[in-house]
This record gives C-alpha cells, sequence and structure tokens, in this order.
C-alpha cells in the first residue's frame, strides 16, 4: 500500500528505485526507534507525509543532470533523501546542526546505496558552497531562509527554473510571502496529490 501511493504520482520509477523506495519504509522505523526524526505517531504516514511530500519538489522542476542541491535542516534525510532517489544524476548535501539526526540520514543513504548523497553536520550559516537550488521542509520563516541561503545560490543555471529556494511550507503563508510578492510562486499540493493531508500543504518556490 506504502509504495502504491508513490507509484500513482510517479508511474516510471525504475524497478531500483522502486527498491530504494521500498527499503526506506523499515529502514525509518527501525532508526527512529533508536533515534527520533520522524514524530512516533507520525511513522506509519511515513510515505504520504515526508516521502512523496518531499517529492512535490519534483511536480515543479526535473532536476537536470549535474544539477547540485542542498538540503538546509533535512532532519533524518527530507526532502533530500527522497529527491536523490528520484534524481541519480543530481548531487545532494544534506546538512543540518544536530549530529544524530545527520546519523540517520547518512546511514539510510548509505544503505539504500545512494552515491550522490553527501549528509554533514553543519549549520546554514556555516555553508559556503553554491548549489543551483537550496530546499527545505519549514525550517524557519521565509524572509529568515531567504537571507540565510542567498550566499549559497550559484550564478550558474542548468534548469527550466530559475535558481533559487524552494521550501515546502503548511498553513497561512501570506505574511512570510509578502516581502517577496512580486517574485514568489505557491503551488498548492493539493493540485498534484488527491489525499486530503495535502490541502493545505504548500510549495514555495522564491528565484534568487
Amino acid at each position: 500500500m506504502a509504495m502504491e501511493v508513490l507509484l500513482r504520482y510517479f508511474p516510471t520509477l525504475t524497478d531500483r528505485q522502486q527498491e530504494q523506495f521500498a527499503a526506506l519504509g523499515s529502514l525509518y522505523p527501525e532508526w527512529n526507534a533508536k533515534i527520533n526524526v520522524i514524530s512516533r505517531k507520525d511513522i506509519d504516514n511515513l510515505y504520504e507525509h515526508h516521502i512523496l511530500h518531499s517529492l512535490a519538489i519534483a511536480k515543479a522542476v526535473m532536476f537536470r543532470a549535474g544539477t547540485s542541491v542542498l538540503d538546509l535542516g533535512t532532519g533524518g534525510g527530507f526532502p533530500g533523501i527522497p529527491l536523490a532517489i528520484l534524481f541519480p544524476d543530481s548531487r545532494f548535501r544534506l546538512i543540518d546542526g544536530t549530529g544524530k539526526k545527520i546519523r540517520v540520514a547518512a546511514e539510510i543513504a548509505s544503505a539504500i546505496g545512494l552515491t550522490n548523497v553527501e549528509a554533514v553536520q553543519r549549520r546554514g550559516e556555516e555553508e559556503r558552497e553554491r548549489f543551483e537550488f537550496v530546499v527545505s521542509r519549514a525550517v524557519m520563516p521565509l524572509p529568515d531562509l531567504v537571507r540565510l541561503v542567498r550566499k549559497n545560490i550559484s550564478s550558474t543555471q542548468k534548469n527550466a527554473l530559475p535558481n533559487g529556494l524552494l521550501c515546502l511550507k503548511g498553513g497561512n503563508l501570506e505574511g512570510e510571502t509578502t516581502p517577496f510578492r512580486r517574485i514568489v510562486q505557491t503551488y498548492q499540493l493539493s493540485q498534484w496529490f488527491s489525499e486530503p493531508w495535502f490541502r493545505e500543504k504548500q510549495l514555495v518556490y522564491i528565484p534568487l
């Protein structure tokens, strides 16, 4: 059932990708029992609330080969690990200030054979490299996030969507998006995914 929800929206997954996504179903509960990276009551919703939620970014942009992506505040690997499975020819750096969480992300990436993922214990302020995109899941208010990641956006364009920030958010974002109203694009996830949980969920894109 869990994999069915992914295949409904991403029917062209290769056998290898299906194997990797399927493996997450046992690895995350196993690690979560030791190091809490997903709320205990939410681990049963792993595929819908975490994996599919992460993959919403792929509905806005299909990363081209060679694209580099920074996942800021990755926690246990979201959205970075699902995106790295989907885009094996792109490079992902997952950073988080909490060492235990980064350990989970690194161990899971290694267990499923992801060679395009680097998981590093690091705060956003300390990251100096440049990437085509920064992705995150609601780690902080948008104005703070934009100030933090502006330094990390490369000037080299590789994708149909100009380089910038892709942030998964929920609730009323009017206050957060006001400073960027001329450039921001907000996508309702319910236009892509029919499950009721996605009704209040959004993807915010800010070109930088």
